[in-house]
């Protein structure tokens, strides 16, 4: 005789459950997207008034086995954090907890040497210009770094983070190194995210063709970047039916 089962609620104790859920679907949609490096990539999450405690990817985890208990709280003001039994990645902690001291506008960080981009990031002029819908998403929103000092440990963090004081800019290229995104939420940094990779791949393949390009003009080009800053929900909608997919095929990243 056959026994229905019904679904089971998810029952937990962790702090900051549904953060941690979104976070941990950005980690293996991000494996999935191929935009992921090894294990050398993190993502973070305020989740306190003024930023300074966050969620991060335990230190050399593969991002497509994340999952939201896996994730460790951090304190940026605490100096003894690398000397902790949970201690993240050294270059994580020096970019990500920099940012969060920093610039509390940036909720959710996103830092990933994703293939476009980073081929963007080793171009003599890593600037993305606004060439469709796409890329125009980012005309004034993005800044490039274009003194890279080696990994980001502390110092080196401490100067990046000094690129994202303005609030209208929420990517970095980083020159010859990847790019960072920043956002309100993880859903916000991954839509974002997301699409400056795309909008990266559509100007690589567009250089290829050796042919002129079709650049828009800066009044089109921000009229565009200014409607899909207003555009209603569509981050949300973006990554709540990632979550849907991930809850058919892989629930298991919300233990």
């Amino acid at each position: 005789m056959s026994i229905a089962r019904l679904p089971r609620e998810t029952l937990t104790n962790l702090p900051f459950y549904e953060e941690r859920v979104d976070l941990a679907c950005a980690f293996r949609w991000t494996a999935r997207l191929n935009m992921h490096e090894a294990v050398a990539n993190h993502f973070s999450l305020a989740v306190n008034e003024d930023g300074t405690r966050f969620l991060m990817n335990p230190n050399q985890v593969h991002f497509s086995r994340i999952k939201a208990s896996d994730l460790i709280e951090i304190d940026a003001n605490d100096p003894d954090t690398l000397s902790g039994p949970a201690a993240p990645d050294p270059t994580a902690w020096g970019l990500h907890g920099a940012i969060h001291r920093n610039v509390p506008h940036a909720r959710c960080v996103m830092h990933v040497h994703s293939i476009h981009a980073t081929v963007l990031a080793s171009l003599a002029d890593s600037t993305l210009p606004p060439i469709d819908q796409n890329s125009a998403m980012f005309f004034n929103r993005h800044v490039v770094d274009a003194h890279y000092g080696g990994l980001a440990f502390e110092e080196e963090g401490e100067r990046c983070s000094q690129l994202l004081t303005d609030p209208k800019v929420r990517v970095m290229v980083m020159g010859n190194h990847g790019v960072l995104v920043i956002g309100d939420t993880v859903a916000d940094a991954f839509n974002r995210m997301f699409y400056f990779e795309r909008a990266a791949e559509t100007y690589i393949k567009a250089l290829w063709t050796g042919r002129p390009l079709r650049t828009l003009s800066d009044a089109i080009a921000e009229k565009a970047a200014a409607e899909m800053d207003d555009y209603p929900g569509q981050a949300e909608r973006h990554l709540a039916e990632l979550k849907a997919i991930l809850d058919e095929q892989e629930p298991i990243y919300r233990n």
